[in-house]
Formats: C-alpha cells, sequence, structure tokens
C-alpha cells in the first residue's frame, strides 16, 4: 500500500506555535495541532523530545497520529530548542537538576487533561522519555497511556563503570567545570554516512531534515551537555531505579527501542519493562537510536506497535 506524502519540511497548515508559562514565568515554546473536531477525536497525546532535540524533526510520525484522529500538543523543555537558555552560552545543554523539567510536564500536563478529550496518552523520546518515566513515578497521574521512544532511563557510560562515571561528574562539577561543556565533541547535524548519523538512524533523507531545520532556525541550536547536566541525569536515574518505583505506576506503558543503541542504556529499558506492571517492550535487533526517523522497514514496525498501542488505548476509553 503506497504510504501518504508527508512533507517533513513545513509546518502543517493548522498547526499553532505559540508560547506557554511555567509557574514561576518561564516561557516556553509550545506547538498545538488539533483535529477539526476535537470532541469527536481518538484521543489527546502530549509528544516530548529529547535533549538538544527539536519537535520538527518529528513531523512525520505527528502526522500519522494525527491523521488517525489525535490531538497533539508539546513544548520545548526550558533551557533548550525553543525556550530560551540557562546560560550566556547557548551551545551548552545546562541544567541545575531534571526536577524543573519534571514539575514543568506535571502542570502542563494538568492544564492539557483538563482541556482535551480523552484518552490521554503521554509519548517522549529519549530524554524526554526519562522525564516522562519519571514523572508517572512521582505523579503517579493515572494517565490513559505512555509511550517511550528509546528512553534515556540511564546515562551511557562505557568504558567507564556508572558509579565510577557518575563520581567523575561530581567532580568536575564541584571544582568549577558544572557550567561548561562536558565533552567537545561536535553535536551538530553532519553529513549522511558520518559516525553521527549511524548512531541515530539508516535512513540519510530523514536524518538531513535536521540541518535542513536548523539552518533556518539556528536558534534553536544547542551543542553537548554541560558537567552539570551529567551530575542531574545519574541522580535522576538512580532515583528512577530506587526499589518501589516502576512497581508503583498503573499506567500502560509501550517502550519501544533499539536493542543495540549506543546512545541510550539498553538494558536499563529491559530492567524497566520488567518491573513495570502494565508495560509491554518492543526492540528492533538493527535500528538505530530515533527508531521513529528510522529507514522505512524498522519504522514500519515501530510504527505498526505504536498505533496498535494507541487503538487498544482508544478502543478501551469508548
Amino acid at each position: 500500500m503506497k504510504k501518504n506524502h508527508v512533507d517533513r519540511r513545513a509546518y502543517p497548515e493548522a498547526m499553532v506555535l505559540d508560547r506557554w508559562h511555567a509557574p514561576d514565568g518561564w516561557d516556553h515554546r509550545r506547538w498545538t495541532w488539533n483535529v477539526p473536531e476535537p470532541r469527536k477525536s481518538c484521543g489527546s497525546i502530549i509528544f516530548q523530545t529529547g535533549r538538544g532535540d527539536i519537535f520538527e524533526k518529528y513531523l512525520e510520525t505527528l502526522h500519522e497520529w494525527h491523521r488517525a484522529g489525535w490531538n497533539l500538543t508539546g513544548f520545548d523543555w526550558r533551557g533548550q530548542s525553543g525556550s530560551g537558555r540557562f546560560l550566556t552560552d547557548p551551545t551548552v545543554g545546562h541544567i541545575a537538576s531534571f526536577d524543573p523539567w519534571i514539575e514543568d510536564l506535571a502542570e502542563f500536563v494538568r492544564g492539557w487533561r483538563a482541556e482535551m478529550p480523552g484518552p490521554h496518552i503521554l509519548a517522549g523520546h529519549s530524554m524526554g522519555g526519562h522525564l516522562a518515566m519519571r514523572y508517572l513515578i512521582d505523579h503517579r497521574p493515572g494517565l490513559d497511556g505512555a509511550i517511550l521512544s528509546a528512553p534515556m532511563l540511564r546515562v551511557v557510560s562505557q568504558p567507564l563503570p556508572k558509579r565510577l562515571a557518575a563520581f567523575i561528574a561530581r567532580q568536575f562539577a564541584r571544582f568549577g567545570f558544572a557550567d561548561q561543556h562536558a565533552w567537545q565533541e561536535n553535536e551538530r547535524p553532519s553529513l549522511p554516512g558520518s559516525s553521527r548519523q549511524k548512531l541515530l538512524t539508516h535512513d540519510f533523507e530523514r536524518y538531513s531534515d535536521e540541518d535542513w531545520w536548523l539552518k533556518r532556525k539556528p536558534e534553536l541550536k544547542i551543542g553537548p551537555p554541560s558537567w552539570q547536566w551529567l551530575v542531574s541525569a545519574y541522580a535522576s536515574s538512580a532515583a528512577m531505579f530506587a526499589p518501589d518505583t516502576f512497581e508503583k505506576v498503573t499506567t500502560p506503558v509501550l517502550i519501544v527501542a533499539a536493542l543495540k543503541d549506543r546512545l541510550v542504556d539498553a538494558n536499563a529499558i529491559k530492567e524497566a519493562a520488567r518491573r513495570l506492571p502494565n508495560a509491554k517492550l518492543f526492540m528492533h535487533d538493527h535500528a538505530a537510536h530515533e527508531v521513529l526517523r528510522e529507514r522505512d522497514d524498522m519504522r514500519d514496525e515501530f510504527m505498526a506497535e505504536v498505533m496498535r498501542f494507541l487503538d487498544e488505548r482508544a478502543t478501551q476509553a469508548a
């Protein structure tokens, strides 16, 4: 069956880009794309991106969800993309703690649930998946479902042991490097076939979409994380994997991930899936990190799992 064409390099005509303010006044970029008659929709989805990410990269997936009848929205995390920066150097991906991100998400979800029809689904990719999972654990909101795409539940520390890597990060932060790049590797989009491209997706055209968008919106660019971001990530993962955390999450969760992902910890994903009371895990043997932007033969499998999960949530709510 021939797929409907999606222009991945243009905002949908009915999509609205505006601003959302957290209770402390922080100004976030927000996007919203509702179906023509929201009250007759299948339900509503929040989609949150990863570290240094932009939602524009996922327009193809958003088109498919919207076409299936879902209202869509999301916001850029404070300190990155279109939601400002914490430091005068805009290239540093900095955060003092993951807690403000989780509280921003909680506040955003509260307003969204009050305004939009259910079922209510929270979706997040990579760091967005981490924060979504922390939100489910900390707030237990009783959402109708959650979709985690290659979630960064633990930071990959190889070749160092996790405890040693976390200790080193704390020492760098302690001795005055907290707001400095943790590494100098260039994370800007590079040519198809590059090492960065191979970490993210096997699809050259989808990979190049990021470069296309960032050339037109350079203000959305961000570089490597700070040492304090690493400290915060290790601390948040430790809190997430403490005893009796996942076990209390009642929300149905679908996790789609890559078995050989080199950017997030696949074993952490497996452990979370085992501990969650109502979770399904789909892992692909050959996919790279950005599973929703993979080559068609792999992406089709991921999207089939996602659409099946969404259909189940809509059917149960009917």
